[in-house]
């Protein structure tokens, strides 16, 4: 399907989707890097407010730190929730500075982000990175994507039947790997290789039951079409 036809999310939507859903981070200051797992949130600014890890290293670099702001860098990693080869699907990098909130956390405050994924790299200001809002299906997708591929059979090997057959050709499975208010991606997996593909929904989802809505949709279409070749089904 076209391009223009076939609306995705934004570089910044994607970033703040990112932010959404991510469990871990990894912090880089000029003197330490650590790993956080649960300890961040974020608010709609999208600042992090981060808890200081047990060494509360970040606390006494920015007790000498000039005028209490610190350089620092923000990592995610965003890993597709699906056992899929090469299952990181972006890395988002944001790069700003902390300030102390109280003896036990630090606000980071962002200046721009950097996105990377299979479409490229995108540098996001800190504009379009406020005023994007995270997708909203970003906390779920993952339990939803999970579900998906556990019925593979009866759900995604179907759905491939929408998808032109010079696409199709060489694949011998086919996996979810993404899902957005704008549709689900799947993955088509060949011996040497991979193609990413968009099957978009006929209208945006604003939550986790209309997304499924359109899914049994597309699955009601594909079924409908006769079988050509069929993929192989995973045991």
């Amino acid at each position: 399907m076209p391009a223009a036809t076939c609306p995705e999310p934004t570089p910044a939507e994607r970033a703040r989707s990112v932010l959404s859903a991510a469990g871990s981070l990894t912090v880089t200051t000029h003197g330490h890097r650590v790993e956080l797992i649960g300890l961040h949130t974020v608010d709609a600014a999208a600042r992090l407010l981060l808890q200081n890890p047990p060494d509360a290293f970040l606390a006494a670099e920015l007790a000498v730190a000039p005028q209490g702001d610190l350089a620092a860098l923000v990592e995610f990693t965003d890993v597709a929730p699906v056992a899929v080869r090469e299952r990181v699907r972006a890395r988002l990098t944001l790069g700003g500075w902390l300030t102390a909130l109280g003896p036990k956390a630090v606000v980071f405050h962002p200046a721009r982000a950097v996105l990377t994924d299979a479409d490229g790299t995108s540098v996001i200001g800190l504009d379009e990175l406020t005023l994007a809002a995270p997708d909203p299906l970003a906390t779920h997708e993952a339990e939803m994507l999970a579900r998906l591929d556990a019925a593979h059979a009866d759900t995604v090997a179907p759905l491939a039947r929408l998808l032109p057959a010079r696409q199709r050709l060489g694949a011998t499975d086919v996996r979810p790997l993404r899902l957005d208010r704008h549709g689900l991606v799947l993955r088509l997996e060949a011996p040497a290789s991979h193609l990413d593909v968009r099957l978009p929904f006929a209208a945006p989802a604003t939550h986790p039951g209309e997304a499924v809505r359109q899914i049994h949709a597309l699955l009601a279409q594909a079924t409908a079409r006769p079988r050509r070749r069929r993929l192989p089904t995973r045991s």
